[in-house]
Order: structure tokens, then sequence, then C-alpha cells
């Protein structure tokens, strides 16, 4: 028994080992395709009248694009399809949809560990457009519109290596995303998005 578990032990070690740590060397390139979950804070402000606001949401395909200005420390820039968000009042149900473009740069250090596990920390600024704002149920005919937001972005994530060139990683965000929001022209109210975004991707280094 003792026999079996060591052999089994080894061979784990044997296949963990088996593809080598991406070292990331200034000049590198790296590019990734994932997916992942857009989930804004519980509490997404009042309006006029004080109805409370919340905001759906939104799974979507994701895309990195990371270039190494120094050994372990790159730029990464974040961009992804549109997200489309329900949007919820309070006693009304939902009342609309807006899509928006969350595009992320961050300056990111990966931790070197001589291993396949590279950990990594970042932050940086984040630009969110909102567009095709649509109005249904208690709102439905109304205009309703979303101001776009500049606004701070934490990122953590790790590294897993699978191959020479690539690697899977799973990480997280949180992005400061505050709008004003205005009905037929008129302002209502602000909305604090504030969002953590989890999901996972394949990374490929060149």
């Amino acid at each position: 028994m003792k026999q079996s578990i060591l052999s089994l032990t080894l061979l784990a070690a044997t296949t963990l080992s088996a593809a080598p740590a991406l070292a990331q060397q200034a000049g590198d390139i790296t590019l990734g395709v994932g997916v992942h979950q857009v989930m804004p804070r519980s509490d997404n402000g009042t309006l006029s009248g004080g109805l409370s606001v919340d905001i759906g949401n939104s799974t979507r395909p994701t895309f990195t694009a990371e270039y190494f200005v120094r050994d372990n420390l790159g730029i990464e820039l974040l961009a992804a399809l549109p997200f489309k968000h329900s949007v919820n009042i309070d006693g009304l149900g939902q009342v609309g949809t807006v899509k928006h473009l969350p595009p992320v740069i961050s300056l990111q250090y990966h931790f070197p560990t001589g291993t396949n596990l590279t950990p990594f920390v970042g932050a940086g600024v984040n630009y969110t457009a909102f567009f095709s704002e649509k109005t249904s149920g208690a709102l439905a005919g109304n205009n309703l519109s979303l101001k776009n937001s500049w606004g701070l972005a934490l990122h953590a994530g790790l590294d897993y290596t699978v191959s020479e060139h690539g690697s899977l990683r799973t990480d997280i965000r949180w992005i400061d995303i505050n709008s004003d929001v205005k009905l037929n022209g008129t302002k209502i109210g602000k909305v604090k998005i504030d969002p953590v975004v989890v999901g996972v991707a394949y990374i490929y280094k060149f």
C-alpha cells in the first residue's frame, strides 16, 4: 500500500513538472482568450423618489494582450465582447437593459516562483462606455441613458503552465464604475456598479 502511494506521488510530481514554467522576460508578449462574469455590487444606488436600483450579472468572452517592459513586469490591455446587463428597480421589476465595454489597462507584476504556478497582481485604469440602453416594463417608451465612466481597476490571478508557450489562468478583478443616470434627458440619480469580475483564460506567449 505504501509503495502504491509513493508511486502515485512520484507520478503526480513528474506530471506537474513536465511543462516548464513560463519565465516572463522583458520584450515578451502574451495574448489571452477567456470568459468572464461581471458581477455588480449588490447595492447599486438610489434614484429620484427613493427607488433602489439593481444591475444584473453578465458573462462574455474576453481578450487580453500583455507586453513585458521588464522581467516579470507587464502592461496588460483587457478587452471583451459587449456585456449586457438587466436594469431593475425595487418594486417595478426589470425596467430596461444596457450594454457596456470596459477596456482596462494595467501594470502587472508576475511573481517568479520557479514552478508551474505563477501568481500575479496588477492595478490600472478602466474606461467604461455604456450604449444600447433600452427601456421596458414600467419605463417602456422612455429614453434611458448612462454616462460613461473612468475608474480604478485592481487585478490578481494565477497562471498554470501547460506547455512551452501556453498557460491556463484564473483571475479576479475589481473595477470602480460609477455612472450618472438620465431619463428623458433629466438626471435621476447615480448608480455605483463597482463589479467583481471573475473568469478563466488561455494565455499564449510569443
